[in-house]
């Protein structure tokens, strides 16, 4: 793409390969979004530029392809038809990677495409990477991305020790802010993981840009992550994902909507203030799901437009929507019940929140904004942690 305003981590390997690749055995943690500007696999790029020294594939959570549907839908261990390599799941029989895995490699490379929030578990099994890389001796690289919700906007309360899972491993807020490389960098020295990480950075990235400014072609990282308005709604859109309210699985448009057969539309509008529309429309709609919540029946709720992302924060506005829910509909509301990414004990909805005072407040009635001042400290020293690691200027 001529048009392309940036040079992704890939890219700047093959153009300026680092020397101490030369004639090691490689793994890549990769899936079917794991491709430069031109649609070319990181695999086969890697192939080519350092020949026979790719020795196996490592897939995270939805499968290679991508093609995992939702939580906890195992991926096996494979054989890659293109290339003929082992692929080892990351999301199988276990979430880590064990010392055997890496036996066959001298080096990781990692390239995934993250979507910028907590929950999303591509980066927690980079960090599994790295404690496993660090008790073994292998050598991470990480050949970063963009994040396609900006590196400027953070939001959220902060992961509390109690809450951590497979969704959260690290005091991080929601939406967080950092590349995937440098949110290694923040967990590996904060962690005290201490592996021997590099990251390929990207050239051009800036930190206000949005994926739609990168001129970058979107590859979908995972099954209900088809577009970049959907990585810009998830933040908040995935907190339903802990209750018995549809975020559209099930629809073409996963995230972007919300809705239940119980919900009457204008009563939630009446409840939300003119604050909560300063850069997104709520758009009443009816949906009816083909898979998960609701499957078959006639949902009422609404269809997310953003009209200013730069001032648009997706987790604000969800913890309202679902604060006026429960508050309405206390016959039709429920929460999800456990188990959720592997946790059978803990509510999936402090898992997603991460800490169970938030959701507590919630259900007391506590306004957001007090909700958000609270918390506000916290978000003032993460922000303060995260500019340490900062690989990319704001332009």
């Amino acid at each position: 793409m001529s048009s392309c305003r940036i040079s992704i981590g890939i890219e700047e390997l093959i153009v300026h390969p680092p020397t101490y690749l030369a004639g090691k055995r490689l793994g890549l943690l990769c899936n079917q979004a794991s491709t430069d500007r031109h649609f070319a696999h990181s695999r086969d790029l890697i192939q080519q530029a350092f020949p026979g020294c790719l020795s196996c594939l490592f897939s995270p959570q939805h499968g290679f392809f991508s093609e995992k549907q939702d939580n906890m839908i195992e991926s096996s261990h494979c054989t890659d038809q293109v290339s003929g390599l082992p692929v080892f799941s990351f999301y199988g029989e276990s979430r880590r990677p064990t010392p055997a895995m890496f036996a066959e490699i001298d080096i990781l490379l990692i390239d995934l495409q993250d979507v910028g929030t907590r929950v999303y578990t591509f980066i927690w099994t980079v960090l599994y990477c790295l404690q496993t890389a660090a008790a073994t001796g292998k050598k991470v690289v990480i050949l970063d991305r963009p994040n396609p919700v900006g590196g400027l906007l953070i939001e959220g309360n902060l992961l509390k020790e109690t809450c951590r899972s497979f969704v959260g491993l690290h005091s991080i807020p929601m939406r967080h802010g950092l590349t995937m490389g440098e949110l290694a960098l923040l967990c590996n020295r904060e962690m005290k993981i201490d592996a021997d990480l590099d990251v390929i950075p990207m050239q051009g990235w800036q930190r206000e840009m949005f994926f739609v400014d990168t001129g970058f072609p979107w590859v979908f990282p995972s099954p209900n992550m088809p577009s970049p308005l959907t990585a810009l709604v998830y933040p908040g859109q995935v907190i339903w994902e802990g209750t018995n309210i549809s975020e559209g699985r099930g629809t073409t448009l996963p995230f972007e909507l919300v809705g239940a057969p119980f919900i009457d539309t204008g009563q939630v509008l009446e409840l939300m203030s003119a604050d909560d529309f300063t850069s997104c429309i709520l758009r009443p709609i009816a949906f009816e799901p083909t898979s998960g919540k609701w499957v078959g029946q006639t949902c009422f709720g609404f269809h997310l437009h953003v009209t200013r992302p730069e001032l648009f924060f997706s987790y604000r506005l969800s913890l309202r929507l679902l604060q006026i829910l429960m508050d309405l509909y206390p016959d039709g509301f429920a929460y999800k019940a456990p188990p959720y990414e592997y946790e059978y004990e803990k509510l999936p909805m402090d898992m997603i929140l991460g800490d169970q005072k938030v959701r507590k407040a919630l259900e007391q009635g506590i306004k957001i904004q007090e909700l958000e001042h609270a918390w506000q400290e916290e978000l003032t020293e993460y922000d303060e942690r995260r500019r340490s690691v900062f690989l990319y200027p704001k332009g």
